[in-house]
Parts: C-alpha cells; structure tokens; sequence
C-alpha cells in the first residue's frame, strides 16, 4: 500500500470509529468536572470535599459530544430547508 492511500484509510476508519461513537453514545462526561456534576475542592486539611455546581454541564456531569452537537446542528438545518 502506497502511504497517501494508507493515511486516507486510517482517516476513514478513526472518522467512521467516532461517527459510530457518537451514534451510540451522544453524550460524553463532563472535561470541566470529570463527570461529577460539581467541582472537587480540599478542606485545610486535605481531605476532598464538595465544591461548586458545575456551571458547563448544569450539574448532570454529562455533555453532548461535538460531533453530535454538529449532526444535530445539520439536521435541524436540513428540516428548517425543506419544509
């Protein structure tokens, strides 16, 4: 296999792999709060402790995915066209 048509291949297959992930599982947990719906903060003793709500995910620690964020954008473009 010649290098360009190898790229191309593994472009296709990483593309098709997060398609399908977004498919399947839109949302994804929360990079701001790590899926914890608040902030972790330490007391003065070290010890964790609840922090703030978390403001990026409403609290829930989940957030939809950007490539299903874009399908939905396309999707509501689509039906607004033709109706």
């Amino acid at each position: 296999m010649t290098l360009p048509l190898l790229a191309s291949a593994c472009l296709l297959a990483i593309t098709l792999g997060y398609a399908s992930l977004c498919a399947g599982s839109p949302f994804g947990t929360c990079r701001k709060c790590r899926g914890f719906g608040f902030a972790m903060k330490t007391d003065r003793k070290g010890r964790p402790k609840r922090g703030k709500h978390c403001r990026r995910c409403d609290g829930h620690g989940r957030r939809i995915r950007i490539g299903r964020h874009l399908f939905n954008l396309w999707l509501r473009i689509y039906r607004d066209g033709t109706r």
